[in-house]
């Protein structure tokens, strides 16, 4: 028995099955040409906001500012984390300062906040900055909580 996994592009928003014994980090997408899995977050845009918010992987969105000590103290770990769960979760950036609108919709009080979303939906949000372990395993029991 063959296994697939599917995988979106975190650039097209294209998604394509990919069987298993195919499946590597050098995946390209076959509509866009650009890599599957970016090796570090996504700068969102309110017009990538949305579309990455109506795809099937869970996504997680730093809240941030350019101005933010935490923020980027933040920012490797957030990226290391990234690297580790690609393949499972979208992870992308969103400043704050340039899309103002975006952070009120969603009640940012404070930066650096992360906030993980599943089938457009909020699933789970922390304010505070975090190691790249601490990250990956607050995201992973978020999940495990959201599937129970």
């Amino acid at each position: 028995m063959t296994f697939s996994r599917k995988i979106t592009c975190p650039f097209c928003g294209a998604s394509d099955r990919i069987p298993a014994e195919q499946f590597s980090e050098d995946l390209v997408c076959a509509h866009c040409g650009r890599a599957m899995f970016a090796g570090k977050p996504l700068e969102l845009d309110a017009a990538r906001f949305g579309e990455l918010m109506a795809g099937e992987k869970p996504l997680l969105v730093d809240f941030w500012a350019a101005w933010c000590g935490p923020c980027k103290a933040m920012a490797p770990a957030f990226e290391q984390a990234s690297r580790a769960m690609e393949d499972t979760v979208q992870f992308a950036k969103l400043n704050t300062d340039d899309e103002q609108q975006i952070a009120q919709e969603h009640g940012i009080r404070s930066i650096p906040t992360m906030i993980l979303f599943r089938a457009g939906q909020e699933v789970a949000r922390h304010s505070g900055a975090m190691s790249a372990g601490d990250i990956q395993s607050w995201v992973e029991n978020q999940l495990a909580d959201a599937a129970a």
